[in-house]
């Protein structure tokens, strides 16, 4: 399906109980926000006097259902799943991008983005006493009160190991509290249109109330690799580095990519290259994962599953997947 290109026309937007379109003849629209409406963007639309309203997400692939009947794309193990063609503005394939599912690990893309929007990379980081993870089987790096690191390895470590503590110590940076960060997660969503969305910490750890869409991971994944710095992590398959305890003795830094592309365990298409992406595995979630990928012309796909049965089966479906490109 393809996505609507066209240049945007001023739009003066006030969301309060009521919309009002000055521009448009002074009239006034009831417009109920409603997050559980299962919405992909803000489609108004609206003519008056030869102007006309466009929507706001007019350079962004859009879909309101599944796509792929024309394909032999076994997806019948995943939940969700979509692949998105950035240069053409095609979803080339799509399931169930609208279900609300549990996002695992792959909530650390908003937390990086975050982080790189509202931080800085040689801000240094001291760990609070609430680093300390205690659910059973979380990723962490050990990090201990006091302890101290850049941003930068903070972001290497979140996106490389998936260090739920290191989750939370980028959270406490930026936004003072796990619960502040929150809001600052929540208001970026938003902002990028990703409304059928609700986060809660920085991590993905489990939680009711903590939730995305494929659709919105997509918007969300298409706005984090416009940062180099993003783009370079995901593409990192070790980093070595030092941090510091409370003592200012050093503790080392050893990361491994979780990416099983970049590990050589999993192989793409040939006529495709996996720059990087982000893992993500709880019992709720199942197993996600979602890709930035490249083909041989130079054309770029964010690719993503939710929710697939076991780690092994994710990657196969995923070479599936990225082979819809060629």
């Amino acid at each position: 399906m393809r996505c609507i290109n066209k240049t945007t026309k001023v739009i003066c937007l006030t969301l309060a109980s009521t919309l009002t379109l000055s521009a448009c003849a002074s009239k006034e629209y009831e417009f109920a926000y409603d997050r559980n409406s299962n919405n992909p963007g803000f489609s108004i639309s609206a003519t008056s006097e030869m102007q006309e309203l466009e929507p706001f997400a007019s350079d962004l692939c859009i879909t309101i259902g599944d796509v792929g009947e024309n394909t032999t794309v076994d997806m019948s193990a995943a939940e969700a799943a979509g692949l998105f063609d950035l240069n053409n503005g095609n979803v080339l394939y799509a399931k169930n991008v609208h279900e609300k599912l549990n996002p695992a690990s792959i909530t650390k893309v908003l937390t990086a983005l975050c982080a790189l929007k509202y931080g800085n990379l040689d801000d240094v980081l001291t760990a609070s006493e609430n680093v300390e993870i205690t659910e059973q089987g979380a990723v962490k790096l050990g990090l201990e009160e006091g302890d101290t690191m850049t941003m930068d390895q903070a972001l290497h470590a979140l996106l490389l190991k998936s260090a739920n503590d290191v989750a939370i110590l980028i959270a406490e940076h930026i936004g003072g509290s796990v619960e502040g960060f929150s809001d600052i997660m929540n208001e970026m969503a938003v902002s990028l249109g990703a409304t059928n969305s609700h986060f809660v910490n920085p991590h993905g750890l489990t939680d009711p109330d903590h939730y995305t869409t494929a659709y919105d991971l997509y918007l969300i994944c298409n706005e984090a690799i416009q940062y180099d710095k993003f783009v370079e992590i995901i593409h990192t398959s070790k980093y070595n580095s030092v941090y510091y305890d409370k003592n200012g003795k050093e503790k080392d830094l050893s990361l491994t990519t979780t990416n099983a592309y970049l590990k050589g365990e999993a192989f793409a298409p040939n006529n495709i290259t996996v720059i990087g992406g982000k893992t993500g595995t709880t019992n709720a979630a199942g197993s996600c994962l979602i890709l930035y990928a490249k083909n041989q012309q130079g054309n770029s796909y964010i690719s993503i599953i939710l929710k697939s049965s076991d780690r092994t089966v994710l990657y196969q479906e995923m070479t599936e997947l990225l082979g819809e490109i060629s």
